[in-house]
């Protein structure tokens, strides 16, 4: 900022301006905040298509594994808002989640808790080992 501050006459008048005068400042930082929103908005609205013929095109085009992700997507949104519409206790996905772990199961069965792991052989070997002899 102190290239701006060293070196441009603009810069240097548009702090001063907003530091004496409140309504330019108010009107300063409206232009730099909203006019922006309004401008992206307005874009967004025009090059949205709600085209049913070029949504029906892009949808016979698609890949398969496009609309392989679109069918699992929503049914595994489906699934947890009729979860949530039954009042269910969804905690389980969470934890899943912290673990890492992702929701692939059967369509509409909870996470089963996790089991111990059983120990392996050489585990069993060492235990054995250290057992007293008699």
């Amino acid at each position: 900022m102190s290239i701006l501050w060293e070196k441009s006459e603009t810069w240097r008048w548009l702090v001063r301006k907003s530091r004496d005068s409140k309504p330019f400042f108010f009107a300063f930082a409206t232009v730099c905040g909203v006019v922006p929103g309004v401008i992206g908005y307005c874009v967004m609205q025009l090059t949205n298509s709600r085209n049913p013929q070029l949504e029906a095109q892009l949808r016979q085009t698609a890949r398969p594994d496009s609309l392989m992700m679109g069918k699992v997507n929503q049914e595994r949104l489906a699934e947890y808002l009729g979860e949530l519409q039954r009042k269910e206790d969804t905690n389980d996905r969470y934890v899943a989640a912290l673990r890492g772990e992702t929701l692939t199961r059967k369509p509409y069965v909870r996470i089963q808790p996790i089991r111990k792991e059983n120990t392996t052989e050489a585990d069993r070997d060492s235990k054995t080992d250290k057992a007293p002899k008699k």
